[in-house]
């Protein structure tokens, strides 16, 4: 980020703003970033599944309105949307794993796409919104396993369940877009990023999650896919590329639009490298194994191109992916000391910002 003022976070200081999924990985990294800014943050999502969630680790419900809620269920949502009065929307809650959305094929498509209905239908209905980010995921097109990276205007078609159902939640943008939100002078754009990785992600069937539990077991990584190519980049990068298309379109309706967020092309490593990278990090004579389950088809080479975010906004993404790992590594050490998280992440959204400062 050239001009050093892509991360200026003192635009959301006071601003209204929604959070759907504030409970989950992201939404808890967000939720504290928007709160360090001064913005007045209402959160809405499931209740954590987690014995203590991320947000709870860092006393983040405290410090905004915490809204336990289910997207799907209309009433309730647009009940604390109205209540919330948002000038700013992130629409961060959803389904988000690939397998569950085999076994419940149902719950992904009523959560993923009939809760993009209902968060937009409350946009719709609002006089106080002025700028929406819906999150999707670099899943949605249609996957040729081509060498190149996708660009936004290639054919949306996801394979399972999951990025199928975030292929229609794009679909779903779009219309309201286009039949309602332009009209009434709202800015709306989908985000489609990258597999992320980062300090207090406790899914099941993720990579980086799986080599923590096995470090703390002191086991070998059990890797289903070694040779799969995803754009793995820290959670922090497309936070904050979210909070700047959503500033950007509030100042600039114009700025509205579909956007890719991923690493750089040389950061598109496989499953079998990030996993080394990850026990390089770590040490403690870690090793992994290739053990396939059988599992249900996934994409085997996936990476985008992002030249629209670079050329609209002057972005590039901030932390490579050995320094993801990294990053990664020292939450999760802290987190196993039971020392202070919180502290951590401070201190590296800190960090992040100033090694965004200095890029060239």
């Amino acid at each position: 980020m050239k001009d050093n003022e892509s991360l200026n976070l003192e635009f959301y200081r006071g601003k209204r703003v929604f959070l759907t999924g504030h409970n989950g990985f992201k939404g808890s990294w967000l939720s504290k970033i928007l709160i360090n800014s001064g913005a007045i943050l209402t959160g809405y999502s499931l209740e954590s599944p987690l014995e203590q969630s991320l947000l709870q680790m860092c006393n983040l419900e405290s410090k905004m309105t915490s809204i336990i809620g289910d997207v799907r269920d209309f009433d309730n949502l647009l009940r604390h949307f109205q209540i919330a009065k948002p000038e700013i929307v992130f629409h961060l809650a959803a389904q988000p794993i690939v397998r569950d959305s085999y076994r419940n094929p149902v719950f992904t498509y009523e959560t993923n796409v009939m809760g993009t209905v209902n968060i937009m239908e409350c946009v719709r209905l609002s006089d106080c919104v002025k700028s929406v980010v819906n999150v999707t995921t670099d899943k949605v097109y249609q996957n040729m396993e081509w060498d190149w990276g996708y660009r936004e205007n290639d054919v949306l078609n996801g394979y399972d369940p999951y990025s199928n159902s975030k292929s229609c939640s794009e679909l779903v943008t779009s219309s309201y877009k286009q039949s309602f939100l332009n009209e009434a002078h709202i800015a709306v754009s989908t985000a489609r990023a990258g597999n992320v990785i980062g300090g207090g992600d406790f899914a099941m069937d993720r990579i980086i999650p799986d080599c923590v539990k096995a470090a703390q077991n002191k086991e070998p990584v059990i890797v289903r896919n070694p040779n799969s190519t995803r754009p793995f980049q820290h959670v922090l990068d497309p936070l904050f590329a979210y909070l700047l298309i959503a500033r950007e379109q509030y100042c600039e309706i114009g700025n509205s639009e579909c956007y890719n967020i991923g690493p750089e092309d040389i950061d598109c490593i496989t499953t079998g490298q990030l996993v080394d990278l990850f026990i390089r990090s770590w040490g403690d004579n870690m090793s992994w194994k290739n053990i396939s389950d059988g599992g249900p088809h996934e994409a085997n080479f996936l990476k985008l191109d992002c030249s629209k975010m670079k050329n609209k906004f002057n972005w590039a993404p901030v932390w490579n992916v050995e320094m993801a790992v990294r990053k990664t590594v020292e939450w999760a050490k802290t987190h196993l000391a039971n020392e202070d998280v919180s502290q951590c992440m401070d201190r590296q959204i800190s960090e992040f910002i100033l090694k965004s400062n200095k890029i060239e």
